[in-house]
């Protein structure tokens, strides 16, 4: 970390989300007009161009400049820095881009028809990460919304949508957001997401956003037009200049914006993205003020971080509520591929490799990292992981990253390698865990689909994006050769849509309905819905692992064959292991009916025994 944590917390004065104070355009209270303001210390004279017409912006503070004039909601506006149109950062819908107007809203206007849902504990998601415009072939949030009542059907029960904030062009991740207050205005209008998370809320489903705070995008980004105090040389990222956490704006647009999201369009939390560029050096780290805030709020809001240092503290200390884990990710796909170039490097694969990260939490505990990173003093990863539970660890076989991290965007069951039986083995060992699990989009159904990345941004700029691509993947044997998709190009896009009329085919089917019976029995079966990890133990004997759960009402143990297809089976009879197993087969990931003499490669299997006197 930065600095040692300081306790108590002292989050930013409340006075700061003061609706007197925000900066950009907000409607008065009586409703008589909407009030625009600005701070701009670059600029000598600052005006408001509103449907057309200029207006100067009288100065009420340092650097600071505000006038209420008598327009409301659709209003259209920039503001004028010393003569040149400006668009607004704070803008809260740009409807025509990132270079465009502004329009003037009022998100206190929808009717919510769930405004008694409270939100989930972790230890109750099981999220689904989406990205709004390859969900469905229309690419909106009215199209997604009729697509809820089959992810509740599926068994997940939280959706975690990739980054919404307004970005250039009309397709991308979301990850070079520009205009933080400002949903992408080609997936649909504020109220559309509104209704979006409304919908879900009424089926029992939560909505967490993946919002991006350690750096802005290349295109569109205009805070520096109005002070070049938001950004700071003292850090930086392979993304972009340095955010400056202790300058009091910056801290304030970045709080408040996540107060935003959970205020005003009713998310259950917030994914940080890559909090380990998220460096401060300010008494209060700002993650850990922004966790404090969060929640604050009331209800059940959850903070989880995407940071692959392992750091307890990020939980213990800070506050946020979990963390993504790459470490399982990374040691069940070497087990699966046998992959090795990348950072696949620094991992062991295998049976024992996936028993000792279910064991610890996660690999790496302060081992020197073979990798050079500027996140990582003295280049050493983690530190034990102890104190966390079980659902603080975010694991996945299948995310937005380690898919379109690929040359070709291909998911881990489209490689030769991996049969379906391997990845459906897989799939059994995430959603029995205890820790929480996340499944990517049509991962329930090994889709055909890729996911590879794609942009669109201009002429110069997205030819650079393409060439920086390969330069950063180059480490990767995919991303050395001609082949690389090419991410400006928009059938680059359209390979990313999903094929929902496969899933009722063949092995995406079975896929499917393992899925489903594996999350009713995460949800119902009385060992399997315990989420602690101090009665969970893993070990491995040559090729097969072997996860065991005990509680109260119980004994589950998962055997799961990890050998190469064409190796010999397993004879479960065979094993010494330093317990009996159970006789009672709960679920084979096969379908097998009845007793399991043998595991073949791929395949498996979880056996279930009762405390005496229960079913």
């Amino acid at each position: 970390m930065t600095q040692t944590p300081t306790e108590p917390v002292h989050p930013t004065p409340v006075h700061y989300d003061d609706p007197l104070t925000r900066l950009g355009a907000h409607l008065l209270p009586d409703g008589s007009g909407t009030r625009f303001r600005v701070w701009a210390p670059r600029a000598s004279a600052v005006g408001v161009r509103v449907n057309g017409a200029d207006h100067d912006l009288p100065r009420v503070g340092p650097d600071t400049y505000e006038l209420a004039l008598p327009v409301g909601v659709g209003t259209r506006y920039l503001f004028v820095l010393d003569g040149q149109p400006t668009p607004d950062p704070y803008a809260r819908f740009l409807p025509d881009g990132v270079h465009g107007e502004a329009e003037v809203l009022d998100l206190g206007t929808y009717t919510w028809q769930h405004p008694d849902w409270r939100g989930l504990p972790l230890d109750e998601c099981v999220f689904y990460e989406l990205h709004i415009g390859t969900f469905t072939p229309e690419g909106t949030y009215r199209a997604a919304q009729e697509r809820l009542p089959e992810l509740k059907a599926l068994g997940v029960t939280a959706i975690e949508l990739m980054p919404l904030a307004a970005f250039p062009g009309q397709r991308g991740w979301g990850y070079d957001g520009v205009a933080l207050y400002a949903p992408h205005a080609p997936y649909g209008r504020p109220e559309d997401l509104m209704a979006f998370v409304d919908a879900a809320h009424g089926l029992g489903l939560a909505v967490f956003l993946d919002v991006v705070y350690n750096h802005f995008g290349p295109d569109g980004n205009y805070l520096s037009s109005y002070s070049e105090t938001y950004f700071t040389d003292r850090f930086s990222s392979a993304w972009g200049a340095g955010l400056d956490y202790a300058e009091p704006h910056m801290r304030r647009l970045i709080t408040g914006n996540a107060r935003m999201w959970l205020r005003d369009y009713r998310f259950d939390g917030l994914r940080l993205d890559a909090t380990q560029a998220m460096s401060d050096d300010s008494d209060v780290h700002v993650l850990q003020e922004l966790a404090a805030e969060v929640h604050a709020l009331g209800g059940t809001h959850l903070m989880l971080a995407e940071d692959y240092r392992n750091i307890p503290e990020l939980v213990t200390d800070y506050h946020l509520d979990g963390i993504w884990v790459d470490d399982f990710h990374h040691e069940v796909r070497v087990t699966l591929t046998g992959e090795r170039d990348g950072y696949y490097a620094c991992f062991t694969g295998g049976a024992a490799g996936v028993a000792h990260v279910v064991n610890r939490g996660w690999a790496y505990e302060g081992q020197k990292w073979p990798l050079e990173d500027q996140f990582l003093p003295q280049n050493r990863r983690g530190k034990p992981a102890g104190p966390l539970e079980a659902p603080s660890f975010v694991y996945f076989i299948q995310n937005h990253d380690q898919i379109g991290n690929r040359a070709q965007g291909d998911r881990v069951h489209h490689l030769e390698q991996v049969t379906p039986a391997h990845f459906r083995g897989a799939s059994a060992l995430l959603l029995s865990l205890p820790m929480t699990p996340l499944l990517f989009q049509g991962q329930e159904w090994a889709a055909s689909t890729p996911f590879p990345f794609f942009s669109d941004h201009h002429g110069e700029l997205g030819r650079l994006v393409t060439e920086g691509r390969k330069k950063e993947f180059g480490h990767f044997e995919g991303f050395q050769g001609e082949d690389v998709l090419d991410p400006q190009a928009e059938d680059t896009f359209r390979l990313a849509h999903l094929n929902w009329a496969e899933r009722e085919e063949g092995e995406h089917a079975r896929t499917l309905e393992l899925y489903r019976t594996l999350l009713r029995l995460r949800r119902e079966d009385p060992v399997l819905r315990d989420r602690s990890r101090r009665a969970l133990s893993a070990g491995a004997e040559d090729r097969l692992l072997w996860v065991r759960h005990t509680s109260a009402q119980g004994e589950r143990v998962l055997l799961w064959h990890t050998g190469r297809a064409g190796e010999a089976a397993c004879t479960l009879a065979d094993l010494d292991l330093p317990f009996a197993l159970p006789a009672r087969v709960l679920l084979h990931s096969e379908g097998q009916e009845g007793a399991v003499a043998a595991l073949h490669p791929g395949e498996a299997v979880i056996l279930a025994a009762d405390t005496e006197g229960r079913a």
